[in-house]
């Protein structure tokens, strides 16, 4: 039972899956924040629920003005928005098979609450599996498939993980709300497993004319990357065609601006340096064998 949880839809397919997200410290290329609120909408989901803040969140730390605070916005003397923290689910699907989206902000306070509603909230969806979205920022080449990293809560899940091209995690450190979520998922014999993009970013604060850093806000190749994980894995048929567009706009932006700061600062060699990235780089593309045939049958059918 809990009382920050309100749900008032369930889910009635046969199988439902959670996809999560947070707005949260390992948000690299806004994979954890973006692409939960990107799949409801292209989906069309609607709000089924959500966590009530309930203590999760700091007002403000001294010293550190508005961090941490809610927005607030007056018109003439009157307040006409407060933007404070959330944790919303979202759903589509249909009798056979469902998702459950869900976004959130990671707490700042008694995280094993926050992490216990959320489990509850997934037992009560009848989730089966819970699969979390995180990124990581590294010097990496901005138009070559994505390294991904993935975590697991069960031992049985480790088969599954080897036919993904992923990396499994040898992190030691401190833990993102995802990584608590799987170790708590874990306890309670729940199935949740993480997928971590490495996404480009690149310093160039040594020239203060060009600015500090390349960095993708929304990478895109990112998502895609992680997507494609996921419908092989779960079997879902989510279509990832404008992803893919999304993807060559998103390189040929990186491109123009290469090519800028390389007329701009040609002492740095930027172009040189991004094809010793791409030379250097190890690519590991993720194309099961069903969704090669899959596409070729397509090709045929096309022809």
């Amino acid at each position: 039972m809990s009382d920050a949880v309100n749900l008032w839809e369930k889910p009635q397919a046969k199988e439902v899956y959670m996809l999560a997200g947070w707005r949260q410290w390992a948000d690299g290329g806004s994979i954890s924040s973006g692409l939960p609120r990107y799949l409801w909408q292209e989906t069309g989901a609607r709000k089924i629920g959500e966590i009530a803040n309930d203590g999760f969140y700091m007002f403000q730390v001294p010293g550190t003005h508005d961090l941490l605070r809610p927005v607030v916005r007056f018109e003439e003397g009157f307040p006409q928005a407060l933007e404070s923290s959330k944790n919303e689910f979202y759903y589509a699907g249909d009798e056979e098979r469902g998702v459950v989206f869900f976004l959130g902000d990671e707490p700042h306070l008694d995280v094993e609450r926050y992490v216990n509603n959320l489990l509850f909230a997934a037992e009560e969806l009848n989730v089966r599996r819970i699969v979390g979205f995180g990124g990581v920022y590294a010097e990496v080449p901005y138009d070559r498939e994505r390294m991904v990293s993935a975590i697991y809560s069960r031992p049985e899940l480790k088969s599954e993980m080897e036919n993904l091209a992923v990396n499994l995690s040898n992190y030691n450190g401190g833990a993102s709300i995802g990584s608590y979520v799987c170790r708590r998922a874990g306890e309670r014999e729940m199935e949740y497993v993480a997928f971590y993009a490495f996404v480009p970013t690149y310093d160039f604060s040594q020239v203060t004319n060009i600015g500090n850093t390349i960095r993708l806000e929304n990478d895109f190749m990112a998502w895609l990357g992680v997507m494609k994980r996921v419908n092989y894995m779960l079997n879902l048929d989510f279509d990832l065609r404008d992803l893919e567009q999304k993807c060559e706009k998103l390189i040929d932006v990186v491109d123009t601006k290469v090519a800028e700061m390389d007329d701009l600062a040609p002492q740095l060699e930027v172009q040189d340096y991004m094809d010793r990235l791409s030379a250097e780089f190890e690519e590991v593309p993720f194309e099961p064998l069903s969704a090669v045939w899959e596409d070729e049958i397509r090709r045929l059918l096309d022809e």
